[in-house]
């Protein structure tokens, strides 16, 4: 009996030790679990935390970016505002006005119409502003900077102003302003055609314009009202002007110019200027001449302008924009 009992009493003690063994073993593994899931958890809040910290970095990094951006494009507008100034301040230095091209103040608006012409279409009448003068890399940023579509039109080389054939070749479209004899010259320009020229005179020296400026079709007169005044100089330039497929734009500079006779005896459209913008240089002056332009595009359905690359004339169309969408501004070729 006594030696059962003590084998009972081992069996019993026995089984107590594994119950001990594995309720540790169990206690051990539910801590480890503990260990994980609560460094798990933490972990995953740090990374998360972590997270919306980088995430807020990126945030306020483009703010800041946005911001930077948009300051440069404030300092970089008022920067080409001062830029242009600042050009046309040194290129205005060379006019006193547009008067020179001109020899009569009556000239400067369109002719008397002895019958107004109103057009009603469904598109905007056109508008077309031809920059005379044009002759160096400063008067054409200053021209673009506006990003106004207007036709450059540039003189031919001279020693003041060597590559201007150079830098209209850079340039998509553009007219050439050539000089032609007016009844009274402060100073002549290299090119100039005069009455005296023969057909064989003027033929070669429109092949020289044409060579170098290779892009041209259209090409007004710088002065000339002496020359455009004169049917048979005119015959013969219109002759010129034919054979090398070239355009004339009759600046207006004398109420006697022939170029409408001309043009109706060589069969084609007479195209002229309607408004001088510049005649005077103060601002507001061109500003009322800007409207002129518009209203007589409104009335006829188009209209040319013609201005100067000084500091007033593009400042007023700078701020003459909200005029100007009344119309549809157009390159020269695109008017008729």
């Amino acid at each position: 009996m006594t030696k059962r009992k003590t084998t009972r009493k081992k069996k019993t003690t026995n089984n107590s030790n594994i119950l001990t063994y594995i309720a540790w073993f169990l206690a051990i593994i539910a801590l480890m679990l503990s260990s994980l899931v609560a460094g798990y958890y933490f972990g995953f809040k740090d990374a998360k935390e972590q997270s919306a910290k980088t995430l807020k970095n990126e945030q306020n990094k483009r703010v800041k970016l946005l911001q930077k951006l948009e300051q440069t494009a404030k300092i970089e507008k008022k920067d080409v505002t001062k830029r242009l100034q600042e050009v046309l301040k040194k290129e205005s230095k060379t006019y006193t006005s547009a008067s020179h091209e001109i020899d009569d103040d009556t000239l400067v608006n369109p002719p008397k119409q002895t019958e107004k012409k109103q057009v009603h279409t469904n598109t905007k009448p056109k508008l077309a502003i031809i920059i005379d003068d044009v002759s160096t890399a400063s008067q054409i940023n200053a021209i673009k900077s506006l990003h106004l579509p207007l036709t450059m039109s540039f003189l031919p080389p001279s020693s003041a102003r060597p590559h201007s054939a150079q830098l209209a070749a850079k340039e998509p479209y553009y007219m050439v302003h050539l000089p032609m004899e007016a009844q009274h010259f402060s100073k002549e320009e290299p090119y100039t055609l005069r009455v005296r020229d023969s057909q064989q005179e003027i033929l070669q020296r429109v092949g020289e314009i044409k060579k170098l400026f290779p892009k041209v079709h259209y090409i007004n007169n710088h002065t000339g009202s002496k020359f455009t005044a004169d049917e048979i100089a005119m015959n013969r330039l219109f002759f010129a002007f034919g054979k090398l497929g070239i355009h004339f734009v009759d600046s207006r500079t004398t109420a006697q110019t022939k170029a409408p006779i001309v043009s109706k005896n060589f069969g084609l459209k007479y195209v002229a200027r309607d408004v001088f913008l510049d005649h005077h240089m103060e601002k507001e002056y061109v500003k009322e001449q800007i409207k002129k332009a518009v209203k007589f595009a409104q009335e006829h359905g188009k209209a040319i302008a013609i201005g100067h690359p000084h500091q007033n004339t593009l400042e007023a169309l700078k701020e003459s924009k909200a005029v100007l969408k009344n119309v549809q501004l157009v390159r020269v070729k695109d008017i008729y």
